[in-house]
């Protein structure tokens, strides 16, 4: 399954008002950095991820990398935000139009 446009939208103006929880540094994605996003992912559906502008790798690499890794969506990469988006199997809390 893939988003549609329509909900793209309305998961973005859903992240608009939530802070970023982690960050990407220099040393790029890590294992354990992956196990927490999953495991965040889980909890609130919608999270957003901030690049430090001392990591010097593509951003879109980095999105990519870590939308497939957790195995979630890729709602938006703005700037230095990435926003991700998984359906939770426990706590759903966020209902897609």
């Amino acid at each position: 399954m893939t988003l549609t446009g329509k909900q793209k939208r309305f998961l973005r103006s859903q992240a608009h008002h939530i802070d970023p929880i982690f960050q990407i540094g220099k040393a790029g994605i890590n294992e354990n950095m992956v196990t927490q996003i999953d495991e965040t992912l889980e909890k609130r559906e919608l999270i957003k991820v901030h690049i430090l502008q001392n990591n010097l790798d593509d951003k879109n690499e980095l999105a990519e990398t870590l939308a497939h890794a957790t195995n979630s969506y890729l709602v938006q990469l703005i700037g230095s935000i990435i926003v991700l988006y998984r359906e939770s199997n426990e706590n759903k809390q966020i209902e897609l139009p």
